[in-house]
């Protein structure tokens, strides 16, 4: 059984990105839909961090509807800020900065693997979503379609994890970092973070799914102000691209198609006419996001989350104010000029 919405409101889908600790932002931006009250959720996509935020308003949905959905999305992020590790260091002055010991991991990452790193593949994540998560209840009786992206290790193929896949697993399959966690095996099959082939996948949310709108929140930026010079920079910039591209090409795809569709008037079929019909909506967090480094999105400090919650709760709001009224009329995204420009 899925979410069931009111005759007076309309139902959206959300494709969530993922970018580690910066999944906060996402967290504000569904606190803020879910205080609003105006619409109601069919199918969610998300990878990584996006996926943790999709299970958790599920499995909050699930026990308590909105409210439900906004405390388990709180508990989850909360828990996060507590599973780091616990380190005797001066007051931090700047939160967005990750902790000598994480910094000194990060490190360490370039030259050795998880497997000679953490032998025994000891993972914090783990625990919180086990603790956290009713997955049998989700797999049953999920309020939501849910779409999990994840990338098998040994062909770079996307894996869509729906209602019925759902586990700790598979979840940590959609966040497993290659650099910094084993690989998860799934039926005798190696993951490795969804982004690598879709960051998130959107067309689950145009093929599965009744519901013409589809909302993205975005927490990679579109646009670089500066080309990166120094080594680090590049390698940073290398990694970011990697973690967008296939997100970047579906759009595009979608983009052209639909101008396509468009073109070709109305005597075209049914993929025309629900390519002209779909109505695409976007959140993005690129003014907050934008100049942080790649290691923000190791920083799990309560200051640091909060304040992208906080961040990510007045972007909804915003956008509420500005383009709610359009949700089931028209889109307030330009395609074709965000991700096809001339």
């Amino acid at each position: 059984m899925f979410a069931k919405v009111s005759p007076s409101s309309f139902s959206l889908n959300l494709a969530l990105q993922g970018g580690g600790a910066h999944g906060a932002f996402t967290w504000g931006v569904l606190d803020a839909l879910l205080e609003d009250g105006r619409f109601g959720f069919e199918g969610i996509s998300g990878t990584s961090a996006g996926a943790m935020n999709a299970v958790a308003l599920a499995h909050g949905w699930l026990l308590g509807g909105a409210e439900g959905a906004r405390e388990a999305l709180s508990n989850f992020w909360e828990g996060v800020a507590l599973s780091g590790p616990r380190e005797v260091v001066p007051p931090i002055i700047d939160p967005t900065t990750p902790m000598p010991g994480m910094n000194w991991m990060l490190q360490l990452t370039r030259w050795f693997s998880p497997y000679q790193l953490n032998p025994l593949d000891l993972n914090p994540l783990r625990d919180l979503v086990e603790a956290q998560f009713d997955f049998e209840r989700l797999r049953h009786a999920s309020p939501f379609k849910l779409f999990i992206a994840a990338t098998h290790a040994n062909s770079g193929h996307l894996k869509l994890f729906r209602n019925a896949d759902l586990s700790a697993d598979a979840l940590l399959a959609s966040a497993c970092l290659p650099t910094l966690h084993h690989a998860i095996i799934i039926e005798g099959e190696p993951y490795w973070d969804g982004a690598y082939a879709a960051n998130p996948a959107v067309f689950p949310l145009f093929r599965f799914c009744d519901s013409r709108d589809i909302l993205i929140v975005m927490l990679a930026p579109l646009h670089h102000e500066r080309t990166p010079r120094g080594a680090d920079e590049i390698q940073e910039r290398a990694a970011q691209l990697a973690f967008t591209n296939a997100f970047m090409r579906e759009m595009r795809l979608l983009a052209a198609m639909r101008e396509m569709a468009s073109e070709s008037g109305w005597l075209s079929g049914s993929l025309e006419a629900r390519l002209r019909s779909t109505r695409f909506h976007l959140i993005e967090a690129e003014a907050v996001l934008g100049g942080l480094t790649a290691a923000s999105k190791s920083v799990a400090n309560q200051a640091f989350l909060h304040r992208l919650r906080d961040a990510g709760r007045s972007h909804a709001r915003r956008w509420l104010a500005e383009h709610a009224e359009a949700v089931g009329h028209r889109a307030s995204l330009d395609l074709q000029a965000t991700f096809l420009p001339a």
